[in-house]
């Protein structure tokens, strides 16, 4: 069950002009589900992509990249879930490339136009002739107004679907952005297991648009953790479509803060809902560490706390055996760490100070916070000024078994 993750009403989903979605069932995940999404976009999108630093990057990752990094104006997005397409060697390139060609002759474009997804089983050969075959029926359904019914289509181990979706305006332009994401399980930074899509029908200069989204990525999608596992397939895409009459050709145009920072929240929101959608979550947690020497210092120290399977099922439990966090701000690899300088902060509640319990904190007031289903864990080094906070969630019984029957 998700922990407070809500859905937006379809009619609060919003359309991106240029962007048109169909979505069709191929039998790939299961017998009459949709598991298959088409997005056309008009010739006056730009589009940029990040995806896995997993070696083992599934066949639609090396696709996308080598698409992407030919230059060629990217025209289409197809998205199978059900199956990775990674692990599959030879054949899962070519089933990979088999995809762009067929959609690219359904579509009238070239093949380099076209981006492939996957997302499933790994080490499991594509079912090419399937997706091949409904490519068709997910065509004949494009429309503007299907980003709710894809955020459904893409989903694979989710419970709840993942979309945002807002309007502002931006120097006299009204401006929508609407995204959605996939993803409960293996999820790590760099990226998490996720496929994510976030449009707006502002304009965007294509290389502006390639580093706002790797700054994007680095404070949402990169700041979460599951489980501590990088999957294959990780992609991020974002793309603007220039159709609103907004131009975006600079950091310094004077509507780009304000692009920026509402494509910011929308990611973040994006990530978080993928936390909250964690495989079999009970809690959510958000993990502060302040007064670090450097950033990488403060995600290590967070890191280590989020992936500690002691500290995350103690959240399960409900139980503040917070001995547990201290031990793993210990282990983070800082090796001048002074601990009596470290306080630790349980909601509002100072639990720890000089290295060692505060006198003040009672076990109850620990019991509190952690019996609520959102917890905030805020940490202070006391050696510097840098600040970095992760999103994750707890470890409980439904995690070993839904991924011990995911394939069964």
């Amino acid at each position: 069950m998700a922990v407070n993750l809500t859905v937006p009403d379809r009619e609060n989903v919003y359309p991106i002009e240029g962007v048109d979605i169909g979505i069709a069932a191929s039998g790939i995940r299961k017998a009459g589900r949709n598991d298959l999404t088409v997005f056309r976009l008009a010739p006056s999108c730009s589009v940029a992509g990040v995806f896995t630093q997993n070696r083992f990057r599934a066949a639609p990752v090396q696709i996308c990249e080598t698409h992407l990094a030919g230059g060629a104006e990217t025209r289409a997005l197809v998205v199978n879930t059900g199956n990775a397409n990674a692990g599959t060697g030879t054949e899962g390139l070519a089933n990979a490339q088999k995809t762009c060609v067929e959609l690219a002759r359904l579509l009238a474009i070239e093949p380099q136009q076209v981006l492939p997804f996957s997302t499933g089983v790994i080490l499991e050969p594509l079912p090419i002739d399937r997706l091949i075959a409904a490519l068709p029926v997910a065509i004949s359904h494009l429309s503007p107004n299907n980003w709710f019914d894809a955020a459904y289509s893409i989903m694979t181990t989710d419970t709840e679907a993942k979309i945002v979706s807002t309007r502002l305006n931006i120097q006299g332009h009204n401006t929508t952005i609407t995204g959605i994401s996939k993803g409960a399980g293996m999820i790590r930074p760099n990226m998490a297991t996720m496929l994510a899509y976030l449009a707006t029908d502002a304009a965007v200069a294509p290389n502006l648009l390639r580093s706002m989204l790797r700054s994007i990525t680095e404070k949402s999608f990169n700041r979460i953790t599951v489980d501590g596992d990088t999957s294959t397939n990780d992609s991020f895409i974002l793309i603007a479509t220039g159709k609103n009459g907004l131009q975006i050709n600079s950091e310094n145009d004077a509507g780009y803060d304000a692009l920026y920072d509402a494509l910011l929240q929308a990611a973040i929101q994006l990530a978080q809902k993928i936390v909250r959608d964690g495989e079999g979550a009970t809690k959510f947690i958000q993990i502060t560490v302040e007064q670090a020497h450097n950033s990488n210092e403060a995600l290590a120290v967070a890191y280590a706390v989020a992936h500690s399977p002691l500290v995350k099922t103690a959240f399960f439990a409900s139980d503040p055996n917070l001995g547990r966090i201290l031990a793993a701000i210990g282990y983070a690899g800082i090796n001048d760490l002074d601990t009596s300088q470290v306080k630790l902060w349980l909601g509002d509640v100072l639990v720890a100070s000089h290295g060692q319990r505060h006198p003040d904190y009672r076990e109850e007031q620990g019991q509190n916070v952690m019996q609520q289903d959102e917890i905030k864990v805020r940490i202070a080094l006391g050696r510097g000024t840098a600040q970095e906070t992760v999103y994750t969630s707890d470890l409980s019984h439904d995690y070993v078994s839904i991924n011990a029957d995911y394939r069964s």
